[in-house]
This record gives structure tokens, C-alpha cells and sequence, in this order.
């Protein structure tokens, strides 16, 4: 998983302050005690350690957490597209969709406890959580050959064309109301699909969660050292979940269990190794994150932002705060991945920000000419 704006800031503080390097490999004959960088793991008194039972426990399956697993096909004189997404659709034609984007090297199973709580406070709205390319869809060009092109504006693109394609898999007769969530790179996603008025009249509001453009940017520094201290790889997905807890890289255990298996791949030899290889995306990250406060503060819609602790506000995003232009929440209790960690917290706030701006479900007080039409007394 690559944490942006929050690992590979506390890797380099490490460095700075004389901590060991970490051994960042597991063997395959046992499991080594890891305390891998993370800016949970550097930055707490101790190291969790999962007990036998944590260790043990199954694998959960996205159906715990969602109605639907949909590959979704587009073909184009630019080739074809084969999109991966989980979807619960809203239980009514006017309850919202919220569209939920994870981050870089992560996967729509981030947000699996999130999109289970989030329907307990809006039972009628609908959740799909999209995979970007090369992190569970898959887009081949017109020869053939697999296009990982991650800029920002295709990522953008590809989550309106999952929109456009679910709304055709379903036979809806229009696109709900939108609200978009974006983790990380997902945060930058969804703000570049609202600062370009990609949905039109249809989007209520965006979330982003615990990324800003500062700290992303100098977070890019240190990334691959991040990226060079993880494992490479694990015996058993039992392992690949015991590092993440082990790490503080995920503080729920339910939600590791539900994401991290599909982080990764099998290989010939039974092992398991990271479905997108991080470092082969450098050349993407100052795109992802250039210019993301000034679209965040400048684009249509209601605006939240869910931050962790460690994070920071940049000038930008301090003098909008001030004028009210978004609504500003800190988790100091959690790591990077809010929606994994607290999601029922981040389901609560998200509720609230949606009943908020959603005019469709705002309960209105009657109006002075109508109750006087009913003899009533104002």
C-alpha cells in the first residue's frame, strides 16, 4: 500500500534520527518479527502483535461487504477496457451513489467496513467502489498491449467511464446523485473529476481523505526508500495480514483481512507478491498531486476533508479553511487508511456531510402559506 503524505514522511524522519533500517523481506521457512516503516509504527510507544487468534483468523469475502462484484467491459478505437468494481446500488431512484476511490496501490476493498457502515446510517444510498488500472482493471490499447497510463486526468476518466457503465449494467433510467470519496491518490482523483465538472449537476459533494498537496509533494522524496523497506513478498496471505498489523500500516484487523489479500498475487511458486508494482509509478506522482489544493478549493460541490494526525494543512488549503470553504475533520486516532481503521467514525462524519448537501432527502419545514391553507395557526 503506498501511503503518501504519511510513511514515506516518517521514513525520512527516521533516517534522520538515527533509527536501524528495517529488514524488509520475510523468509519463506518462518515469519520474522517485522516492525516495517510506517508512520504509525515509528510514531507510537509500541508494536501491535496480533494474537494467534488474529493470526488464524479467515479471509473475509467482498460479499460480506457488498451486493456485487461487476466487471464491466469498454471497447473504443483506443482499445479495450476491462473495469473492476463492487457495487450496492441505492434502494430507491433518489437516494445517492457514493463513489468510493482508493489509493495508490491499494483496492476497492479498502473501503469494505466503511461501505458496510455507511449503510446502516443511509440505508437507501447506494456504494460502488471502483478499481483503477493496473490495480484491478485492466486496459488494453488498440494493438493489444496493456496501457498502465496513471495520469491524473485518465484515472479521472476511468472512474466517469465505471459510472457510465454501471449506470448501463443496471438499466438505470438516470445517473443518481453523486458523492465522491477519494483515499490518498484517490483523494486526488476525485478532485480532479469534480475541478473539471466531469458529472455534471449530478454531483452533491466530494470527501478526500488524508492526503493534501503539500505533504504529498514532500512526502515524494523519501517514497522508493518506502517502497524499498516492504517486503517483498510472503509465504501465505496469513503473513501478508500479520505484517500489516504488525507494521500499524492498518490498526483493524477485521478490515485487514478483508483488504489485504486483494493487494497481492500468487506467484508459480505458491508465495505472494504485490499486485502493483509502486516504485514502476514514479513518473505519475507529482501529476497526481500538482495543483490539488487549488482544485479542491475551486471546484462545484460540497467539500470535506478527513485528515490524520500526523498531517498537515498547506497555505493554500489553511487560508480556505478560514473562509469556511470546506469542512475540516482530524483523526489523531488513526493511521493513513481512515476508512480501514476507524470506519464507523469516517461512516458517521460521511453520513452527516451527505444529509447535509443532499437536498433530495433534506427535511424541509412546511412553508407559512401552506399551513395557513390548513387552518393551522403560525
Amino acid at each position: 500500500m503506498l501511503v503518501m503524505s504519511d510513511l514515506a514522511k516518517t521514513f525520512a524522519k527516521a533516517k534522520l534520527s538515527g533509527l536501524p533500517p528495517e529488514t524488509p523481506l520475510y523468509e519463506d521457512d518462518c515469519e520474522r518479527e517485522d516492525d516495517s516503516s510506517s508512520a504509525s509504527s515509528l510514531s507510537s510507544a509500541g508494536t501491535v502483535r496480533p494474537t494467534s487468534s488474529q493470526r488464524s483468523a479467515p479471509v473475509l469475502n467482498w460479499s460480506d461487504y457488498f451486493a456485487q462484484e461487476l466487471y464491466l467491459e469498454r471497447q473504443s478505437d483506443k482499445g479495450h477496457a476491462k473495469f473492476h468494481v463492487y457495487l450496492t446500488p441505492p434502494s430507491t431512484p433518489k437516494a445517492p451513489l457514493l463513489v468510493l476511490h482508493h489509493g495508490a496501490g491499494s483496492s476497492g476493498l479498502s473501503f469494505s467496513l466503511f461501505a458496510l457502515e455507511i449503510r446502516k446510517l443511509l440505508p437507501n444510498a447506494g456504494v460502488l467502489a471502483v478499481e483503477a488500472r493496473d490495480h484491478g482493471s485492466v486496459v488494453w490499447g488498440p494493438g493489444g498491449e496493456v496501457d498502465n497510463d496513471l495520469s491524473i486526468h485518465t484515472l479521472s476518466q476511468d472512474m466517469v467511464d465505471m459510472l457510465h457503465l454501471t449506470r448501463a449494467r443496471m438499466s438505470w433510467t438516470e445517473m443518481p446523485t453523486l458523492v465522491l470519496i477519494g483515499h490518498s491518490l484517490g483523494g486526488a482523483v476525485v478532485t480532479d473529476a469534480a475541478k473539471k465538472g466531469m458529472l455534471e449537476d449530478k454531483l452533491i459533494g466530494y470527501a478526500v481523505l488524508d492526503v493534501v498537496e503539500g505533504s504529498a509533494m514532500d512526502a515524494l522524496k523519501s517514497m522508493q526508500a518506502y517502497l524499498a523497506s516492504r517486503p517483498s513478498g510472503f509465504p501465505t496471505l496469513d503473513a501478508a495480514i500479520d505484517w500489516h498489523i504488525r507494521s500499524r500500516t492498518l490498526r483493524n484487523p477485521r478490515s485487514a483481512r478483508a483488504s489485504v489479500p486483494s493487494l497481492l498475487v500468487q506467484t508459480p511458486s505458491g508465495s505472494w507478491t504485490w499486485k502493483t508494482d509502486l516504485s514502476s509509478t514514479e513518473a505519475y506522482w507529482k501529476n497526481w498531486f500538482e495543483g490539488m489544493s487549488s482544485k479542491f478549493l475551486s471546484a462545484k460541490g460540497a467539500k470535506l476533508l478527513l485528515l490524520a494526525g500526523t498531517d498537515r494543512l498547506d497555505k493554500e488549503l489553511m487560508i480556505g479553511q478560514m473562509q469556511g470553504k470546506f469542512q475540516l475533520l482530524v483523526f489523531p486516532a488513526a493511521g493513513h487508511f481512515l476508512q480501514e481503521d476507524l470506519p464507523d467514525k469516517i461512516a458517521e462524519v460521511v453520513a452527516e456531510f451527505v444529509k447535509r448537501n443532499d437536498r433530495s432527502i433534506l427535511v424541509l419545514p412546511p412553508k407559512v402559506g401552506d399551513l395557513l391553507k390548513q387552518g393551522k395557526k403560525v
